[in-house]
């Protein structure tokens, strides 16, 4: 069961647990066919290598978007919901390295009868390479009095 974070516990400054993730060609390949992207530079290595000159085959920019999505929704619980989400692809990832998808809590505020959470979110690998930032809004439930 997942547990719930309220709106009353969350201060600016607060990290979201991080969501470390291996990707594996296999789940690439699934990627692909899932949102019908063809694109061989994710699923064929001789192709990114010799013909796209890449070191391996790229982990999709949208799967890194949906693992940093996930991190948001695991953080916020059943109660919890993204409002609002933006990110940027700056670089590359490849199947086997660990990524990490971390987030901080950059402001709190309620608006129009929503108790919000503001975030700076970003994907990373390696020693702290951000290869997706952005930000996010989540919100929260306030706990009962």
């Amino acid at each position: 069961m997942t547990s719930q974070i309220f709106f009353d516990d969350v201060q600016e400054g607060d990290q979201i647990p991080t969501l470390a993730i291996t990707v594996d060609a296999t789940q690439m390949f699934f990627f692909s066919a899932a949102t019908y992207n063809g694109h061989r530079i994710h699923y064929d290595r001789t192709w990114a290598k010799d013909v796209e000159g890449y070191p391996d085959i790229l982990v999709h920019g949208p799967l890194q978007a949906a693992l940093l999505a996930r991190a948001l929704t695991d953080w916020a619980g059943p109660g919890g919901r993204l409002v609002r989400y933006s990110i940027q692809n700056r670089a590359s990832a490849y199947p086997g390295e660990e990524l990490r998808f971390v987030g901080k809590v950059t402001g709190t505020r309620e608006e129009d009868g929503q108790t919000l959470v503001d975030l700076a979110i970003h994907g990373e690998k390696g020693e702290g390479e951000v290869l997706m930032p952005g930000t996010a809004t989540v919100a929260l439930p306030k706990r009962a009095s």
